[in-house]
């Protein structure tokens, strides 16, 4: 065996990533701000000394990349395998280290009493700061060895970091946010949903006390896994901390014969000193460089027209045409085709799995509707559900033994559907066979909404197995084996909405539905909740009816349009109910969001920290010359007048012009600072220090501002 180093070092733009190979298995000494040339691994080494506390053992068992009961170790073990014999006390020695390059790192562990060798991978990316880590079990036995839980590479946390801020939600209300402080003991969230889930993101924030958007030391993960999962944050007795984030396996699920091996899903996480939007920052730029390709980067993102909540399932040529018609006239680049366009689907109680067009609705097919979108200009999108059945339906009265089901337990009702049990061959062939043959007949279709909408209740496979992460494998591959017989096609994962929103099926996909609920207020914060780990272009972010379908609330076309301004923009309603007025407004904003849609999906986003009464934000490009920001008053200030607005993420050393570009009009109750300020110039550090007083407005009021930099001479 060669040499083993006395510890490895990746560094970022922005962090250091040390990891001790000393000791029988490796374990990060420090994860955090960049070191410096000054700082050794010796001084680390030294200044972390532990000494013998009353009543403990001698020596802490470490909390390596997978933190063993062989080890010792009496927090969360990083994997649990069971088989007749002493798998369940795996104790691994660090066998080999191999340097992949600058930013790469391979530790292979080895058990040699057991025959199972364990190997973790990280990755910190250089520009982005963010570091992917995973771990991978292979079985050198001839004895089978059944994993029961095998996380990614556990990260210790600095001691200060004492608040944790967690992901949570429900259908039409995602991305919520709860804050904790940390106590002794464990914070374990664990999903057994069969997909990401509404109520419990795979997502997790821990910052130090007095961190906001602007400033203080904060570490964010995220699981990129679109299956069940498992995160817990503990705070030991001996004061360490510890997150570890893997695939919640169900018991006999992954069993490894002599060969065989599995791979935990890729834990992500990044570091800021500075707060949680250049946290947030850092794994933007991670998704626009690393999982989005670059041609998800250069081409726009259309702006969408959705038929869902306009129509429903009342499917009609002429209806659709018209529909087609108003909003072409609006600037909508893509017109969607949602749920109802097959055999059978009148209602959500019949005809999923029976993927061909209903020809009692289209007697020609769908080329006359596809011809006239196309004709009016705009692509052509169509909505499946690929992995659900309905028992009304001849696919699954041919093959009631197709779904995911187990013997002698009923299955529970859920939209009337089931699921199908994507482990077997045929009906993999099958569902890929039916999505070509549309997409071959109709070969304008340029965008599948991918959705799923129930949860994995009863995960047994043909062979009474459970079957949640071979199913998502499974479904990853599907995917993968349309998009490459069909390239020019884009995917959108939607699972009723923000269900299955990861980095997982995002590396499959090009964006994802962000909730189902269209209420611009529901969705301010929705969507600033799922701005911590996606930027804005890949956040399906529609403009709903003026009175929601959801919520029931009524909301102006102002505010409507403000909010999706800063997603990937899309109308969802039925068009031939607008008025004038809202008809002049969508045509306005969809043309102000294609002006600005290049700085919308590329730059920092800047979240401001809110007072309750309003949620602010603005996106500022690389260079600083160019922001948007929006001022989005949600409740009725306190005071007679609102806060002053601070204009955060600005350079102080430029002088920039201020313009209001939305709305085009705005109704006030007095003179107030909006005229005056009207295509003037200010210095960025007036912009920032002192701040702009904002307008008394009514509540649900969305204002956007431009800022452009003011070229002077002595600039050029």
């Amino acid at each position: 065996m060669t040499s083993l180093p006395d510890f490895v070092q990746l560094d970022s733009r922005q962090a250091s990533l040390v990891i001790d190979c000393m000791h029988k298995t490796p374990a990060i000494a420090y994860f955090g701000k960049r070191l410096n040339k000054q700082t050794s691994f010796e001084m680390l080494q030294l200044l972390s000394t532990r000494q013998e506390a009353k009543c403990s053992v001698l020596v802490e068992a470490p909390i390596s990349l997978t933190p063993s009961m062989g080890e010792g170790f009496t927090g969360g073990p990083g994997i649990e395998l069971n088989n007749d014999h002493n798998a369940w006390s795996i104790g691994g020695k660090l066998q080999s280290v191999t340097q992949l390059n600058a930013q790469e790192v391979r530790f292979e562990s080895v058990d040699e009493i057991r025959n199972l060798t364990l190997v973790h991978y990280l990755k910190l990316d250089k520009e982005t700061s963010v570091l992917s880590a995973s771990s991978s079990l292979t079985n050198n036995d001839n004895k089978p060895v059944n994993v029961n839980y095998c996380a990614a590479p556990t990260i210790p946390m600095p001691d200060h970091m004492t608040k944790l801020l967690s992901f949570e939600g429900r259908w039409s209300n995602e991305f919520h946010r709860t804050s904790i402080d940390l106590f002794l003991g464990a914070v374990l969230r664990e999903n057994r949903k069969g997909k990401t889930s509404h109520d419990n993101f795979p997502g997790a924030i821990l910052h130090e006390q007095h961190t906001n958007e602007s400033q203080g030391e904060c570490y964010g993960f995220h699981l990129g896994w679109s299956g069940n999962h498992r995160t817990r944050i503990e705070l030991l007795a001996e004061q360490r901390t510890y997150i570890q984030m893997g695939e919640l396996l169900m018991p006999s699920e992954v069993s490894l014969v002599k060969g065989q091996s599995y791979t935990s899903p890729t834990l992500y996480c990044s570091y800021s000193d500075v707060g949680f939007s250049a946290l947030s920052n850092n794994f933007h730029k991670f998704v626009r460089s690393q999982i989005l390709t670059p041609k998800q980067q250069i081409k726009p993102r259309p702006v969408h027209y959705n038929t869902w909540e306009g129509i429903y399932f009342d499917h009609n040529l002429n209806t659709l045409k018209s529909l087609a018609d108003r909003v072409a006239s609006l600037g909508v680049e893509r017109f969607v085709l949602d749920d109802g366009w097959f055999k059978g689907r009148r209602g959500d109680k019949a005809g999923l799995g029976d993927w061909t067009v209903d020809y009692a609705i289209y007697p020609d097919g769908l080329s006359p509707i596809i011809n006239h979108v196309n004709d009016l200009g705009m692509e052509f999108g169509i909505w499946f559900e690929p992995e659900m059945v309905n028992p009304d339906s001849d696919l699954y009265r041919a093959h009631p033994d197709w779904v995911l089901q187990t013997e002698g337990n009923e299955q529970l009702q859920f939209r009337n559907q089931l699921l199908l049990d994507l482990t077997r061959k045929e009906v993999v062939d099958y569902l890929f066979k039916c999505i070509h043959d549309i997409l071959v007949e109709y070969p304008t279709i340029k965008y599948i909404k991918w959705d799923m909408n129930r949860d994995i209740n009863h995960a047994g496979n043909a062979i009474g197995k459970p079957a949640v992460s071979a199913q998502t494998h499974a479904l990853y591959k599907l995917i993968d084996d349309l998009r490459i017989a069909h390239p020019d096609v884009e995917i959108e994962s939607c699972s009723s909405g923000g269900a299955r929103i990861d980095y997982g099926v995002l590396s499959h996909t090009d964006r994802v539905w962000t909730s189902d609920s269209n209420d611009a207020l529901d969705r301010l914060n929705i969507q600033r909740g799922c701005s911590f780990f996606f930027p804005s272009e890949v956040m399906g972010a529609h403009i709903g009816p003026r009175d929601c379908h959801i919520t029931g609330r009524h909301v102006s076309i102002e505010m409507r349009a403000g909010v999706s301004f800063f997603g990937h923009l899309g109308l969802e309603m039925d068009p031939r109910e607008l008025s004038e007025h809202e008809m002049k407004a969508l045509k306005s904003v969809i043309s102000l969001h294609k002006k600005h849609r290049a700085l919308i999906h590329s730059g920092d986003l800047i979240r401001l920290d809110t007072d309750g009464n309003s949620i602010d934000f603005g996106i500022v490009n690389a260079q600083k010359s160019q922001a948007l920001y929006a001022y989005n008053s949600v409740t009725e200030t306190k005071r007679t007048t609102p806060k002053k607005y601070r204009f955060l993420g600005l350079d102080p050393s430029k002088t920039y012009q201020i313009n209001m570009i939305w709305p085009t009009q705005l109704k006030e109750y007095s003179p107030s600072i909006l005229p005056q300020i009207e295509g003037r110039n200010f210095s960025g550090q007036a912009l920032i220090q002192l701040g702009m007083q904002l307008p008394i407005s009514f509540p649900q009021t969305s204002l956007i501002f431009e800022f452009n930099e003011v070229w002077h001479k002595e600039n050029c």
